[in-house]
């Protein structure tokens, strides 16, 4: 069982022990550190916070507990109920608020829950503010409200629509397009508020659903991390019904992933090439997206003439490098997609919609439209250490060594080769090191890996 506390959030396994595990103390001490920081931010006469839920089970609950701690703060509370991650985001600031709170573990299996944390422009809070939240939470500062100062709840469950209206009404998404190519489209939601969300767009844009896993009772069929391995249902179901793709999402809905028509994975890694390909034979922009990101997406950027930068992992890394850089669309290798156009957050039914117009426009088949992209191939590896070795030692003996190459220092060690690459990272938490590589073939993979890992261990002497 476990409680992880950190700048993006707090996250944790239900029941336990109090301060090991995400109880209902815990919900409530970390809900007020959150709403003493928002009224910290800039004094006003009314605050107003955003929360919603994934379908996890433990979701209701703690969302009571939270929407309660922030009334007994004196903060109004908009309660958007099940939704999804990115229809948060998009609410906070369409409701002028001062933030928003969202209860979802992501990816994460059903025994976990998270309190994932939004600043008033409805973006995931930056190390700074959530340090500070973390430092308000061990403390005795926070000043709860008077019986007459306290705040009130307000429901309103339309936010999916209008997050649907939006996109339907965006100069990016061709509805007509869509509808006229008659697409038939498995959808695995894996029983969280995907279920909801997806159908809702697909079906409002003309097309046929198949619903594979859309109730949103939070009882998970399989892992809900869309990887290959976890997807068998899916591909197979695809295949059965001769549709057209098949969409996966996880429990929050900021991570999207297709399967083409003859039941194979699209990849995650080209979710985002494939929506970054649409959006910059519109318009000539930057990209970004994390150094352990597919190179694919560099490759299609510059063959549409733009420039693309690599961030440090985590979300918020990649939305302050893609301000900085005025980019386009960026996201995450994990299908996460960010379309600044709509919000500067991952959101799997704005990358739906505009996948669904790009393979109405090209129309192709969705293995067609794979084959038009660079081939690559990635390995994910770990070495685990002795607690008494320095992962930071043997990471700048690594970057000594391929001095001569072109290598980034962001986020770990990233070395550039001609033709492949590999990232390594530490882990805030174990001593390991995370051993990221990606080449145009599973053997060039494998074996470049494989010798990373070797020189890793030399160097460790293990």
């Amino acid at each position: 069982m476990t409680l992880i506390k950190s700048i993006s959030g707090i996250r944790g396994t239900i029941g336990g022990n109090v301060g090991d595990n995400l109880t209902p103390i815990d919900a409530v001490k970390f809900a007020s550190a959150y709403g003493f920081w928002v009224k910290s931010q800039v004094e006003k006469d009314e605050y107003r916070v955003v929360v919603g839920r994934d379908a996890r089970i433990s979701g209701e609950m703690m969302q009571q507990l939270v929407m309660n701690t922030l009334v007994g703060l004196g903060i109004h509370v908009i309660d958007l109920g099940l939704s999804t991650t990115p229809t948060v985001e998009m609410a906070v600031p369409m409701e002028h608020a001062d933030g928003g709170i969202i209860l979802t573990a992501s990816h994460n299996p059903k025994q976990w829950n998270a309190l994932k944390l939004l600043n008033e422009k409805g973006e995931f809070l930056n190390g700074e503010e959530g340090a500070k939240i973390l430092e308000i939470a061990e403390s005795n500062t926070i000043e709860f409200a008077d019986v007459d100062d306290l705040g009130e709840i307000t429901v309103n469950d339309a936010y999916i629509d209008l997050h649907i209206d939006e996109i339907l009404d965006s100069k990016w998404v061709d509805v007509e397009a869509v509808k006229a190519a008659n697409f038939k489209v498995v959808v695995d939601a894996v029983n969280s508020t995907g279920g909801i969300a997806i159908p809702r767009l697909l079906e409002a844009m003309g097309v046929e659903v198949v619903k594979l896993y859309c109730e949103p009772n939070g009882q998970f069929p399989h892992n809900p991390e869309p990887l290959k391995e976890h997807l068998g249902d899916i591909c197979k179901l695809v295949v059965e019904e001769n549709a057209d793709f098949g969409i996966v999402v996880d429990p929050d809905v900021d991570r999207l992933a297709f399967i083409d028509e003859k039941g194979n994975m699209f990849g995650e890694e080209y979710t985002l090439v494939a929506v970054a390909d649409y959006i910059l034979g519109k318009e000539k922009g930057n990209t970004v997206s994390n150094l352990s990101s597919s190179r694919a997406l560099r490759d299609v950027t510059e063959k549409h003439g733009g420039t693309y930068q690599a961030s440090a992992v985590g979300e918020v890394n990649v939305v302050t490098l893609m301000k900085e850089t005025q980019a386009i669309i960026g996201g995450e290798g994990n299908g996460g997609i960010i379309f600044p156009e709509f919000h500067y957050g991952r959101d799997s039914l704005v990358g739906a919609a505009l996948f669904l117009t790009h393979l109405a426009e090209k129309k192709i088949t969705v293995s067609q439209l794979r084959e038009e992209y660079p081939a690559y191939f990635m390995s994910k590896n770990k070495i685990q250490l002795t607690p008494e070795l320095d992962v930071d030692a043997i990471l700048v003996e690594m970057e000594k060594k391929y001095a001569n190459e072109e290598v980034s220092t962001v986020d770990g060690v990233k070395i550039d080769f001609p033709n492949n690459w590999v990232h390594l990272r530490k882990s805030n938490t174990e001593p390991i090191i995370r051993i990221y590589t990606e080449a145009k073939s599973q053997q060039e993979v494998d074996d470049l890996a494989d010798k990373i890992m070797m020189e890793i261990k030399a160097i460790a002497g293990i």
